[in-house]
């Protein structure tokens, strides 16, 4: 059934705001590449990406009342849609020689990472901290494969509630940003004791969002950040494949609750058959290593889409900050927030072992 709010959605009014929403981030992102290019900035190894998103949430949190209603959509366009987009060029650095180097090491760390975080998080989410099945099972998979956009997706196929969605997505948001700053940090003290490969590893196994793993491993060096990015990647392809467990799972328990013959059982049922999110970008970042590999495109016209690229991530990060409400970590509940924090210490502790386990298996 149509509604007046869906009409307006398509009305010129709104379209020429989404538009304005998509300048106004464009022309924040500007000013946050501008200071990040400060010499008092740039000597911090702060990324222009890192810049966006704490610019970002100030501007979110304490001055958006200044900004039209309108705009929000050009907003939620940029942190959505663009960072897909974003992400998918992001192949055009990366070669299948590149992702041979680390393929098999990368896919050892992504297996175990999201393998461990999952069963982890939904045994301590619902045996532990008491939660119903589907935030435990929401707050897990955004943890362990690719945080909001692995929430979504899992939403659609579990059928749950929004604010269930919005309590993982706010565990993501808390944890996957505080990984952004904490992990460089680490890193440059000398304390997660990793080289090179191993810092991608790291951050690429075990960092929340794609953006957010580009926005820490830019801080160590543009060889982690294409390793990190291989590794993520490989993190956000088993998306499909868990789905699929998932989607299985979800069907047997279906078949037990029609054995059950009970009204709530064959209202699960109904629900039994479940949609399938295939992770785009994902299929995009590979066919575009493909023309990279394959050296289609001139030199310079690489270096141009890169250096766009980098914008457009600077863009995405800008507007996932000024969407970052801290109602919405309140919003995440204390047991909700409790299993979060004990998948990220499990992340960081256990994803550093695994890291030096990858390392000297391969080594």
């Amino acid at each position: 059934m149509s509604t007046p709010s869906t009409t307006l959605a398509h009305s010129p009014s709104s379209t020429r705001g989404q538009l304005n929403g998509v300048l106004f981030v464009a022309l924040f992102a500007a000013a946050v590449t501008r200071v990040a290019a400060l010499p008092a900035i740039a000597n911090l190894g702060l990324s222009p990406l890192i810049v966006g998103i704490v610019a970002g949430a100030v501007y979110g949190n304490a001055l958006r009342d200044g900004m039209p209603e309108s705009w929000a959509a050009g907003v939620n366009f940029s942190a959505r849609k663009l960072l897909r987009i974003a992400v998918a060029f992001f192949g055009l650095r990366v070669s299948l020689q590149e992702i041979a180097q680390v393929g098999v090491p990368g896919l050892v760390e992504s297996v175990a990472i999201v393998v461990s975080t999952l069963v982890i998080g939904t045994w301590v989410g619902m045996k532990v901290m008491k939660l119903d099945r589907d935030t435990a099972i929401l707050t897990a998979a955004g943890s362990a494969i690719c945080g909001a956009a692995a929430v979504l997706a899992f939403e659609s196929t579990l059928q749950s509630k929004p604010h269930k969605s919005a309590m993982a997505v706010g565990s993501v948001v808390l944890f996957g940003t505080l990984s952004m700053f904490l992990y460089p940090l680490l890193y440059r003290a000398g304390w997660l004791h990793l080289d090179t490969v191993g810092a991608g590893l790291f951050f690429g196994g075990t960092i929340h969002e794609v953006a957010q793993v580009v926005g820490a491993a830019s801080n160590v060096s543009p060889e982690a950040t294409h390793i990190a990015t291989i590794v993520k990647m490989t993190r956000v392809m088993l998306l499909v494949p868990v789905l699929l467990v998932l989607g299985v799972w979800l069907n047997r328990s279906a078949r037990q609750a029609v054995a059950s013959k009970t009204h709530g059982a064959q209202h699960e049922a109904h629900h039994g058959a479940r949609k399938l999110a295939v992770p785009w970008f994902a299929l995009g970042f590979l066919a575009l290593v493909v023309v990279n590999s394959l050296h289609v495109l001139p030199e310079a016209a690489t270096s141009t889409l890169n250096t766009l690229d980098t914008f457009a991530l600077t863009m995405a990060m800008t507007a996932l900050g000024i969407e970052t409400r801290v109602s919405q970590i309140r919003q995440a509940g204390p047991r909700a927030l409790t299993t979060g924090f004990i998948l990220y210490v499990w992340l960081t502790l256990g994803g550093l072992a695994i890291t030096w386990g990858v390392e000297r298996l391969f080594g």
